[in-house]
């Protein structure tokens, strides 16, 4: 339920106003920058006390780490958050994430530069009134 109410929303907030916002807009960049790192630390509190979010490796894992992987983007850097680092290690680590890591960085490898034109419409429903 965190994963749901709090990671995806705010660090889906946080990343939108830091690098898609068509203008920078202070509030909204430092609000949630702000909730990035309070979730962070939320985090981080949680991994100190064990190795996984969860009592093992679980979906709870599997659904925060795609979340973390770009904490720069979120204004973040884990060398701040020991657990959180330890645990984001480990599940990197692992060989199913690094398959789908693979996967990821082949299609990545062809989509470095942000969307444009009709792209950046759809991606953002901008044209849901008008077809």
């Amino acid at each position: 339920m965190f994963q749901m109410a709090h990671v995806g929303p705010m660090l889906g907030q946080a990343h939108h106003f830091r690098r898609y916002a068509p203008e920078p807009i202070p509030y909204a960049v430092d609000r949630y920058t702000r909730q990035a790192r309070r979730i962070y630390d939320l985090l981080n509190r949680r991994l100190e006390a064990g190795p996984w979010l969860a009592a093992d490796y679980s979906l709870a894992d599997m659904a925060v780490f795609p979340w973390i992987r770009p904490h720069r983007r979120h204004g973040q850097t884990l060398d701040e958050f020991p657990g959180l680092r330890c645990w984001y290690d480990a599940v990197a680590a692992r060989p199913a994430v690094q398959r789908g890591l693979a996967v990821l960085r082949d299609r990545l490898e062809h989509n470095r530069a942000k969307p444009a034109g009709r792209a950046w419409e759809i991606l953002f429903n901008q044209s849901a009134a008008n077809p």
